[in-house]
């Protein structure tokens, strides 16, 4: 553990090492070594990995490296499925679940496991949280869209609010980015396509209606800071007077709705991290890092504990208590 004050890493993944067979055109994994495998998608390389997907002994020496205390562990978005049939889609989130309880089982409190849904079927998602929450997840992970419907459409509106009745935490983290010649050069879908997406995610959540229309006990956080949201906060209160005429469609403008979601940490600059505080209120910013992954924080939570803009309590509350809040009180 760290030693000095505590840290909680909201936004980790995991990838089991193996898994039965999930179906034509379902990831698979290519094992290389002990230590290293490779995700395939048919023939395709999605994304080499190593033990620190699976190995609960690797997960907590690095943590123990970093001054992490605990970590909310989290599906590997290619293994939503939500294009999939649902009976398939089912299997396949059942199957990563119970395999994501093992994966933490070594290390109850510090590593603190999120499920997947089935999202594209309301009454399915519904009873697999039901399910995983029974079982000891803490919460549940979910893509920012659904094909082409996003946060606003029906079924996952129904879905949320059956997450906030359960008192279950969301984890919202886009997916599935657009491919183009332009996007598919520099990594620009993940420098440009997930901080849109997610920027899409949340405007979809006020100018859809949902914070309108969904308990305010839905504790839901989006990843990478919540995309542009931030920046373009202003710009969107602008267009909401405006052109009412297009974008009046929430009851209130978008400003109004600070306060109804939490966002991590993951923006790797300080100047992002002051305007993020600055903007969605230091109650509502979790430590994340995207562990493991090479695009990820490491040290976790360096960024916060070395933030010069905020004070001991501040920086107290960032590193952990908000996360206590947006867990439901666990660790």
């Amino acid at each position: 553990m760290s030693g000095t004050a505590p840290v909680i890493d909201v936004h980790t993944h995991y990838v089991p090492r193996g898994w039965p067979d999930l179906g034509p055109g379902t990831p698979w994994l290519r094992i290389e070594t002990e230590t290293d495998a490779v995700i395939m998608l048919g023939d395709k390389e999605f994304r080499r990995i190593q033990a620190d997907c699976w190995d609960a002994p690797t997960r907590l020496a690095d943590m123990d490296a970093d001054g992490i205390d605990a970590q909310v562990v989290s599906p590997t978005p290619v293994f939503f499925s939500y294009g999939r049939d649902v009976a398939q889609a089912i299997r396949i989130a059942r199957i990563l679940n119970d395999l994501a309880l093992e994966i933490c089982a070594p290390a109850p409190g510090r590593l603190l496991p999120m499920c997947q849904v089935p999202l594209q079927d309301p009454d399915a998602a519904c009873e697999e949280l039901d399910r995983c929450m029974a079982a000891g997840h803490v919460g549940v992970e979910i893509g920012n869209h659904v094909g082409d419907r996003d946060l606003d459409d029906a079924g996952v509106v129904t879905f949320l609010q059956h997450a906030a009745a359960l008192g279950a935490p969301v984890f919202v983290h886009p997916w599935d980015m657009a491919s183009s010649p332009r996007l598919d050069r520099w990594m620009a879908q993940w420098l440009v396509g997930m901080p849109a997406e997610t920027h899409l995610s949340v405007l979809a959540m006020i100018l859809g209606g949902v914070f309108d229309r969904v308990d305010e006990r839905l504790r839901i956080c989006f990843a990478h800071g919540g995309g542009s949201f931030a920046f373009w906060l202003g710009r969107m209160n602008n267009a909401w007077h405006k052109r009412h005429d297009v974008i009046g469609t929430s009851q209130y403008p978008p400003a109004h709705y600070l306060g109804r979601f939490y966002v991590d940490s993951v923006v790797f600059d300080e100047r992002a991290l002051r305007l993020l505080v600055d903007t969605v209120g230091a109650d509502r910013v979790l430590v994340g890092s995207d562990y493991p992954y090479p695009l990820g924080e490491r040290p976790a939570g360096g960024l916060v504990r070395k933030a010069g803009f905020l004070d001991d309590a501040t920086r107290d509350m960032i590193l952990a208590g908000n996360a206590r809040t947006f867990l439901g009180g666990a660790p």
